[in-house]
């Protein structure tokens, strides 16, 4: 829920939660690609989007040999209270490639769409991401309209990933999501997954999400502590 529209919003975040709010920033190559996921929860910087239902999620991303590409993602979703919006898809346009032997940097922008919403909810955010060594990274988003809002807000996001072998890892991250006093209180919350990559291209990922007390008062009832089971694949 969020206090101006009562709505609790979801997204792709900047590497954060679904497909590109898991995955690390990619370096430049002229291809196509995607991702296909079966998850038992969209949860988005903390917060469920589907009410603590699963969902299906699909994405699509062309990059040019020149470091620029264009990606969509889809899922649907069910907020609290109802606003009318079943599905959210999230547009980016940006910038990914090596700075250095052990430096990766993806900068973009990006839309969130929610075409079947009863009120306004699309907004825009700025994004950059930072990696080393393709195990740690830093994401910074920024929004003069964060949530549809009309307020700004900025989320910065560290990670960190540890191969155990050839077929487990795990990965943690944690965020603060800094909000315009007149909207909220910011925020803190973080997740912990183990990856079993048990067959190419496929996937089992187990996280375990929790959220600080004011995440849970903008988003009552769908922040907190959870857990979450994904089915994903990479092409």
């Amino acid at each position: 829920m969020r206090s101006k529209h009562l709505v609790s919003l979801g997204g792709v975040a900047a590497l954060c939660g679904g497909f590109m709010a898991a995955a690390l920033p990619s370096t430049a190559s002229a291809q196509l690609t995607g991702t296909a996921s079966l998850t038992s929860d969209y949860v988005w910087r903390g917060s469920s989007q589907t009410r603590e239902n699963p969902a299906v999620q699909v994405g699509l991303k062309y990059a040019h040999a020149s470091g620029l590409y264009a990606s969509v993602w889809g899922s649907n979703v069910k907020f609290r209270p109802d606003n009318g919006a079943s599905t959210e898809f999230d547009l980016a346009v940006g910038w990914a490639g090596k700075i250095a032997d052990d430096w990766a940097v993806d900068a973009y922008l990006l839309r969130y769409q929610y075409p079947s919403a009863d009120v306004k909810l699309n907004w825009n955010e700025l994004n950059l991401a930072v990696t080393w060594r393709e195990n740690y990274w830093v994401a910074v988003g920024h929004s003069t309209n964060t949530m549809a809002s009309d307020t700004t807000g900025t989320y910065v996001l560290l990670g960190a990933r540890h191969a155990l072998n050839d077929q487990w890892r795990i990965e943690g991250t944690v965020a603060r999501y800094v909000l315009d006093s007149d909207y909220a209180d910011s925020y803190t919350h973080g997740a912990l997954s183990v990856v079993w990559a048990f067959r190419a291209p496929f996937e089992l990922r187990a996280t375990l999400h929790a959220t600080d007390s004011a995440a849970r008062r903008l988003f009552p009832g769908m922040a907190g502590t959870r857990g979450e089971f994904a089915l994903q694949a990479a092409f």
